[in-house]
């Protein structure tokens, strides 16, 4: 896990644009709504304007827009021209999507474009463009339901783009954060990184890291499935959930009370269940699995069903590895599920029946 330096090591750091933290941190103003490496030649902002972000990634989803003079995603001095028309193609439009038809109307070919996206940025363009989409959205849930003036004095672009990304991800603008009959959301840091929560006054329905890939797809499928909009908010159970997470971060309890509301097929259903009754400090193969649930040829199926669980590290998925010991199939990435078993390893010891073997090998094979 890529711990940051002390937050005054860091300012200090940012003053004196010391080399020595090249990658190590990036700074995002919340004055001008840009993030910045951490050698950046522009002025440096008041300590009370800055935050700090381990990735370019993490400073995309908490809103922020890279910034054009020390341009921190660029691992190379000079952006091949078609991904400056791309970059351009976003940041006029953040919160649509651009089609690869789209993409060949403006004369670029879509496979160019993936390959030379993902050389000069390491993400290909739809990831980058999800990112900003997402990042906007993310911004007012992150900020506890602030009013929209505070997203345009932060320098976005527009209220109206603001306003379009939170109603494309979520269903409703912010300004319905009073109504009834809806999932409220709160953003919530945890050493892994910010996750997002969803409840309501039945239970939690959603908890993802916010950079997960296909958490937009999840938040659609969530809110067709249950017809309620989503805006930034509070209630018991996010406030219950909060609490927990923090509690199993910092080692006091590895279990959680909060009620969890599920979707899903039956036989999904079923996967999800199972997993809640693996240990703390144990891992099961998918064979294991499969196994329980009495249908021990639905391997694949339950891999499947692992991938498709939206109630992250409280369904604990990322309990089940490779017969072989190595981890693999995790959305919120193959680091996070390994920092999580090791986690609970040293919380709760090895539980481990006789015989049994986890490698703990970051292999991403499915």
């Amino acid at each position: 896990m890529n711990k940051l330096p002390s937050t005054k090591t860091m300012y200090r750091a940012l003053l004196n644009r010391d080399t020595r933290f090249e990658g190590i941190f990036y700074v995002g103003v919340k004055t001008t709504g840009i993030f910045c490496r951490s050698v950046c030649s522009a002025k440096t902002p008041k300590a009370e304007n800055v935050e700090y972000f381990a990735s370019s990634q993490e400073a995309m989803y908490a809103g922020y827009r890279p910034c054009l003079r020390c341009r921190p995603l660029d691992k190379q001095k000079r952006r091949p021209e078609i991904v400056e028309r791309l970059c351009d193609a976003v940041e006029h439009a953040p919160t649509g999507k651009l089609s690869d038809t789209q993409l060949r109307g403006f004369g670029i070919d879509p496979s160019t474009a993936r390959r030379q996206f993902q050389r000069h940025f390491g993400m290909t363009f739809h990831a980058y463009h999800r990112a900003r989409r997402m990042g906007l959205a993310l911004h007012e849930v992150r900020d506890g339901g602030a009013v929209i003036d505070a997203q345009v004095n932060n320098g976005f672009e527009s209220a109206s783009g603001f306003w379009e990304a939170f109603k494309r991800v979520f269903g409703a603008p912010p300004s319905r954060a009073d109504q009834i009959d809806c999932l409220q959301a709160r953003w919530i840091e945890t050493p892994l990184g910010a996750m997002l929560a969803l409840a309501n006054q039945d239970g939690l329905h959603l908890l993802e890291f916010v950079d997960r890939r296909g958490l937009e797809s999840e938040i659609t499928a969530l809110r067709a499935r249950i017809k309620y909009p989503i805006v930034p908010g509070n209630n018991a159970y996010l406030e219950r959930i909060s609490q927990e997470l923090q509690d199993y971060f910092e080692g006091g309890a590895l279990s959680f009370t909060v009620p969890l509301i599920v979707g899903g097929s039956a036989f999904e259903r079923d996967v999800w269940a199972k997993l809640q009754t693996i240990p703390p400090g144990k891992t099961w193969s998918y064979a294991q699995l499969a196994q329980s649930i009495g249908n021990p040829r639905a391997v694949r199926a339950v891999g499947r069903a692992n991938g498709r669980n939206c109630l992250a590290v409280v369904i604990p998925c990322h309990r089940v590895i490779r017969a072989d010991g190595n981890l693999c199939g995790y959305g919120g990435g193959i680091w996070r599920k390994k920092w999580l078993l090791e986690h609970e390893q040293k919380i709760a010891g090895p539980t481990k029946s006789s015989g049994e073997q986890m490698a703990l090998n970051l292999n991403e094979s499915d």
